[in-house]
């Protein structure tokens, strides 16, 4: 059994990831923390969450001195905030252990796009450059192969998810880039209490236009340019992203078809749906759901996610699987 920790438990993520791991036939929980100042350092997992009672029980514990939890730990989940994640990696690295970070910490290869995009100067290029992009269905060779594992976001996921079998097929026209509108739920915003999020207050509106820091995640690992819309949704949890494609002359329905089959066919955390997913469909669930429909040159790609799970930590459980030779779908299902 493969001893396993949760930086950041206390969080939805956190949560979602120490239910997995208690379910999981090969691991055992190790282990939960938040930050030393935490107000919740000392309160069972199960005070804070109560869809754990009864199946985790375990105390969160203020995290105090990294190394030493590192002696008691074959893996660790980090999530956390990326200064934390960009600080906390390096030492579990050097401990040997193995790493699923739910941060933006080690998703891009580029100094200056930490500079930019998260206000802060990375320190650890090397690990920038061994680190494995946590696109479960895309990467899994890397994933297989890498100590750092750099999951991805949930905004990433649902457009790449949508896009990348039309661009390994060769059937865009890029000289129009791709358009991303998505819309997420108010969990994705976390657990702590603002104006922001508080559901009395939200309303279906637009963020970040131009400015949301996964619009050059997503760019960057698509090697193209896109333009990406997200918004807050006044529901819980999930994201329903809707992607306009300008197709390659030429390029027909059956085609288009052919390359999401091409690509997802065996892949048992995405579904093919025969007209455009929902989101009731996928809360709660670790699943893509994806479906299209093709009109003269433009395709409009339909996909759906839960933020907490496919954006995240079923995702991390996901890579988690993939890198250890299990089952991809073991405890998510």
């Amino acid at each position: 059994m493969l001893k396993t920790t949760i930086i950041g438990a206390s969080g939805y993520t956190g949560a979602e990831l120490a239910y997995m791991v208690q379910k999981h036939p090969e691991l055992t929980l190790s282990g939960l923390y938040v930050s030393a100042n935490s107000l919740d350092a000392g309160k069972p997992i199960s005070q804070l969450h109560g869809k754990l009672d009864g199946v985790v029980d375990m105390a969160v514990q203020p995290l105090v001195e990294p190394e030493a939890v590192a002696k008691d730990a074959d893996i660790i989940f980090l999530a956390t905030a990326h200064e934390v994640s960009h600080d906390l990696a390096p030492v579990f690295l050097a401990q040997g252990c193995q790493v699923f970070d739910l941060s933006g910490a080690y998703r891009v290869d580029s100094d200056e796009f930490f500079t930019k995009y998260y206000g802060f100067e990375h320190q650890f290029s090397d690990w920038l450059k061994k680190a494995a992009y946590g696109l479960a269905e895309w990467n899994a060779d890397e994933i297989k192969a890498a100590q750092l594992v750099a999951v991805a976001g949930c905004y990433p996921t649902a457009s790449q998810l949508g896009i990348k079998p039309l661009i390994e097929s060769d059937l865009l026209d890029l000289v129009q880039w791709p358009v991303i509108n998505a819309t997420s739920g108010v969990s994705g915003a976390g657990r702590k209490a603002s104006m922001t999020n508080s559901f009395c207050e939200v309303s279906l509106a637009p963020y970040g236009v131009f400015t949301h820091r996964h619009q050059p995640e997503i760019s960057a690992h698509l090697g193209r340019d896109i333009i990406f819309t997200p918004h807050l949704g006044n529901f819980k949890r999930g994201i329903l992203a809707t992607i306009t494609m300008k197709l390659a002359p030429g390029v027909t329905d059956d085609q288009v078809a052919e390359a999401f089959e091409k690509a997802y066919g065996d892949k048992p955390a995405v579904r093919l749906k025969p007209g455009f997913p929902r989101l009731q469909d996928v809360q709660f669930t670790p699943f893509c759901d994806i479906g299209w429909k093709v009109s003269g040159e433009h395709v409009i790609v339909v996909s759906a996610i839960d933020n907490l799970l496919k954006g995240a930590s079923s995702q991390a459980m996901q890579c988690l699987n993939l890198h250890y030779g299990y089952p991809e779908l073991t405890s998510l299902i």
